[in-house]
């Protein structure tokens, strides 16, 4: 009897880790995991939108859960704001690698033109993503602490350019860096946004590869006549 007595007792097997709460591939590699989820939420907000943007979907295409998802980047509405800060990161970013300070005056402006406007075509999810944050008024990105200050260092390159061209006699004084930005990106976005409606009104392929030469140097045109002295 003793012996049933001091008998040890059977073994019980280890509880198996519930892997869908936390992820074995999110734990071991995080900034992977908020890669992964900022590139699902980029494609999930332009295409629907920050209100029909569903956290399950971004969740599930990232290859994580909604509990990893919240830990990473917060709410939805923070998500949406990250993701808003990354698109513009990214372009400035891209923009930093063009090396205008290397090119003559004339030729750094066309370059940016080329820029703006191949970018635009590249990343249809950044125009998406900025219909939709106009159509909420930039209501989200006022909360930004960080939007203003990347754009700071990209102005003033445009800035740079154009002083180097008044010294050099090729550009007129007096022209707004920012207002330079916004009439060359406003040339590209319009035609890019509303090309499928202007194909039908004016009875043209304008995506077609002549129809975006043409455009393209019409644009380099149009922006460095308005420059010269």
């Amino acid at each position: 009897m003793d012996s049933l007595t001091d008998a040890p007792e059977p073994v019980q097997p280890a509880p198996t880790p519930n892997r869908a709460a936390t992820p074995a591939k999110a734990t071991r590699d995080p900034e992977g995991t908020r890669a992964r989820i900022m590139a699902a939420a980029t494609e999930e907000f332009a295409r629907y939108g920050l209100g029909g943007a569903r956290i399950d979907r971004i969740a599930e295409q990232a290859g994580t859960n909604k509990r990893m998802l919240y830990y990473h980047v917060g709410n939805k509405e923070e998500l949406y704001l990250a993701v808003l800060e990354g698109a513009y990161a990214h372009i400035r970013a891209t923009e930093r690698t063009l090396n205008l300070e290397k090119l003559a005056p004339p030729e750094a402006i066309a370059r940016l033109i080329e820029f703006t406007w191949q970018y635009f075509i590249d990343h249809p999810e950044f125009m998406a993503l900025l219909n939709i944050e106009n159509l909420h008024r930039a209501e989200l990105l006022k909360t930004s602490a960080h939007v203003q200050s990347m754009h700071s260092p990209f102005v003033q390159m445009i800035a740079d350019v154009l002083a180097r061209g008044v010294e050099q006699g090729v550009f007129r004084a007096g022209v707004d860096p920012v207002q330079l930005y916004i009439s060359i990106a406003g040339l590209s976005y319009f035609y890019l946004s509303n090309v499928h409606t202007l194909s039908v009104i004016f009875g043209r392929d304008l995506l077609a590869e002549p129809a975006r030469e043409e455009r393209l140097g019409h644009m380099v045109e149009l922006v460095l006549k308005a420059l010269r002295p």
